[in-house]
């Protein structure tokens, strides 16, 4: 007998989750739609590994003895290493590593899972996929527009409907002249400064003016040192991160009034703005909103962020972003390396897409084992299936029919196959609709007679060499 003091719990850490079938192939078919896009637009795929030197991702060094908060490191012959937290850390290695073979723009896109140590919550996890697309060598507003457009496209090639996302643009470059105004000129305020104004969807005005202040009680108690910032100096980055207008021509003229005309944030999003237009993307998919920064330090210029849209125009959170990030590549090569990108956050997009939807994902079509004498039938029947490319497979366990199509059930199977000895000497197999039973059951209740009318059209008998073609006209294929 075992001993149960001895047995391990089975559990995994704080901020990860296992991911089903239906979840896996969710995820998979957006990489799939979204790769698609990036390669019609000209990008190449490249894969890097999911653990680099700690040094070569930039942003989290080590401190001491054991490296910051933020990545999951480890050490190696002396050498700290860490995993990925993004895609384009790896990316900044790697052209540099090649950047004399490389053509100059380099177009790449790239998917994977990524790892973040920190704190998790709901929706928020440690690990999660991501599928990015990057232009590096080109300062060209056009480029950042590029990006902007091609974040459209994707997320509608993933099915969400226009009017249903909006890219939310702005540039660095802007906040930092508006910090430059207020006397801003540490970076320690500057970072604060920038992960405050991060919350504001989250937080709203009055959260950001306490991170902007002294700083922040959350709910659970916990406090949050602000920036530090005067009055003063919070009500203009206020009135900064508040000075989007319905059109993106409006919001630049208000820029205009508040930084001068010569800004170069404001000559930025002007170039991106006329770059939008001639792409075909109006004010109803892509608009410039100040509130935008984006957490990560590296970006230089140009961010940009997708949101999923309620029907009444709110948001339901962002699912992507990106941004200029121009000194990412020259911490290797000493010199100015021009690079924007953007990364769909496939993880995020998944789950948004499955809340939004009622329907269930389909199993595969079950075939019920009916005498394990023969179970070679029922192999060849699943065979003949999955050639016809038909999702398949044959029940292996030892239980009876009832229990089978218990199983099939949980499957989510919209078909079961059932070939009985009645069914062999005939020359037919039975097909029974699954998911067009559970809703004759549910909507004749107990009205028995009505149900034994309706039993036609859940089961039926076909002639077994018509199995296939059956099946997938059951499917609507």
């Amino acid at each position: 007998m075992t001993d149960k003091s001895n047995l391990t719990t089975p559990e995994k850490p704080r901020g990860f989750i296992d991911r089903t079938g239906e979840q896996a192939a969710a995820e998979r078919r957006i990489v799939e739609a979204v790769g698609a896009v990036y390669e019609r637009w000209g990008f190449d795929r490249l894969e890097t590994p999911a653990i680099e030197f700690t040094e070569a991702l930039g942003k989290f060094l080590p401190d001491l003895d054991r490296p910051n908060d933020g990545v999951f490191s480890f050490q190696d012959d002396e050498r700290w290493l860490s995993l990925r937290y993004d895609l384009t850390a790896p990316l900044a290695r790697y052209v540099a590593e090649n950047f004399d073979a490389l053509p100059k723009p380099y177009r790449r896109w790239a998917a994977g899972p990524v790892w973040r140590n920190e704190k998790p919550g709901p929706g928020r996890y440690r690990e999660f996929w991501q599928c990015d697309a990057d232009t590096v060598g080109s300062a060209s507003p056009a480029a950042d527009a590029e990006m902007i457009a091609m974040a459209c496209a994707a997320l509608e090639a993933v099915g969400i409907a226009r009017d249903s996302y909006q890219l939310k643009a702005s540039s660095r470059r802007l906040l930092d002249a508006v910090l430059d105004k207020i006397g801003a000129s540490e970076s320690a305020t500057r970072l604060s400064v920038l992960r405050s104004i991060d919350k504001f969807d989250r937080l709203g005005a009055e959260g950001v003016r306490l991170l902007l202040g002294a700083g922040r009680k959350d709910e659970s108690g916990d406090f949050t040192k602000g920036a530090c910032l005067s009055e003063a100096g919070a009500s203009e980055v206020l009135a900064f991160i508040s000075a989007k207008s319905e059109t993106r021509v409006q919001t630049l003229t208000r820029l205009s009034q508040q930084l001068g005309a010569d800004s170069a944030g404001v000559a930025e999003l002007q170039g991106i703005d006329t770059a939008l237009t001639a792409l075909g993307i109006g004010d109803d998919r892509a608009v410039f909103d100040t509130s935008i920064v984006r957490g990560l330090e590296y970006y230089t210029g140009a961010v940009f962020e997708a949101q999923l849209l309620t029907k009444s125009g709110g948001s339901l959170g962002s699912v992507g972003g990106g941004g200029r990030y121009d000194g990412l590549v020259a911490r290797f090569r000493g010199e100015p390396v021009p690079a924007t990108g953007f990364s769909i956050g496939v993880s995020r997009l998944a789950a948004a897409l499955q809340a939004q939807s009622d329907a269930e994902e389909d199993g595969p079509v079950v075939v019920l084992v009916m005498d394990q004498a023969r179970i070679g039938d029922a192999m060849a029947m699943v065979a003949e299936l999955r050639g016809g490319g038909v999702r398949a497979e044959v029940y292996l366990g030892a239980s009876g029919m009832k229990a089978q199509l218990k199983y099939a059930d949980k499957r989510t199977a919209p078909i079961a196959v059932i070939q009985g000895g009645d069914e062999l000497a005939k020359g037919v197999v039975t097909l029974k609709d699954l998911k067009l039973g559970t809703r004759v059951a549910k909507g004749l209740g107990e009205d028995r007679e009505a149900y034994a009318k309706a039993r036609e059209q859940v089961q039926r008998e076909v002639a077994r060499g018509e199995l296939v073609a059956e099946v997938r006209k059951m499917l609507g294929r």
